[in-house]
């Protein structure tokens, strides 16, 4: 099934950008057809990294964010992208529900056959416990939710755990999954380099190049998350 991912969690700094860049990681290895759009103005992190794959869009007007649903249009007939990945920059739920709301996008990608999936990457903080509520009581029952407890932002998730806002979402349907740190210095350096994480796990030569071990260390981190990918319904 096609699906539309918007990679969320409102507040900065949670590691929606590295959700996103390992979906589109995982939907190449898996041979999935997709195309990205990256909100973020300023660090524009996905299309730095997958530029083959995504575009910028704007979401201060409904015609930026309508070229993400006209995707689907030009696809039809099975051919081009079979899914979406949307990377949200931090404070841009508002403007996004409200075109969801206005557009009737939910009804519009149910006739088009097409799930969509709201990730909410979270870490350790009471704040994304918050906005997880915000998430849920903005879409209720429709959408598919993917919690995303960031590892490499907090180790201890009990709050959101024992929240009422997860035990609501999971009512919903929610799945949770947890992704692992990435060592701190190979991320520093992907990150520098502008490195995919195919790139960082395989080029072997040139300046960017990572280290055998950091190396090995990137692709023992991808085999954990794709194992938690694996269990969604993406």
């Amino acid at each position: 099934m096609r699906s539309i991912n918007f990679i969320g969690g409102e507040k900065g700094g949670v590691g929606k950008s590295v959700m996103a860049r390992v979906l589109a990681q995982y939907f190449i290895d898996r041979d999935r057809a997709f195309t990205g759009f990256d909100t973020d103005r300023s660090h524009t992190s996905f299309l730095r990294f997958y530029a083959d794959y995504a575009a910028p869009v704007v979401v201060d007007t409904y015609e930026g964010l309508d070229l993400i649903a006209s995707v689907f249009e030009e696809t039809e007939e099975g051919e081009g992208p079979h899914s979406v990945i949307v990377d949200l920059a931090a404070q841009t739920a508002k403007p996004v529900a409200r075109w969801i709301k206005d557009s009737d996008v939910m009804a519009l990608m149910q006739e088009l056959e097409v799930a969509v999936n709201f990730w909410h990457v979270a870490d350790a903080g009471a704040d994304s416990v918050s906005l997880l509520r915000t998430l849920v009581d903005t879409y209720h029952a429709g959408p598919n939710y993917f919690v995303v407890r960031n590892h490499g932002r907090g180790s201890d998730f009990s709050q959101l755990d024992q929240s009422a806002a997860l035990a609501d979402a999971t009512a919903l349907g929610a799945r949770v999954i947890d992704v692992p740190e990435l060592h701190e210095g190979s991320m520093r350096k992907i990150d520098r380099a502008n490195l995919s994480f195919w790139a960082a796990a395989n080029v072997r030569n040139g300046p960017a190049a990572l280290g055998m071990m950091e190396r090995q260390r990137v692709k023992a981190w991808l085999k954990a998350v794709y194992a938690a990918l694996d269990s969604l319904p993406v």
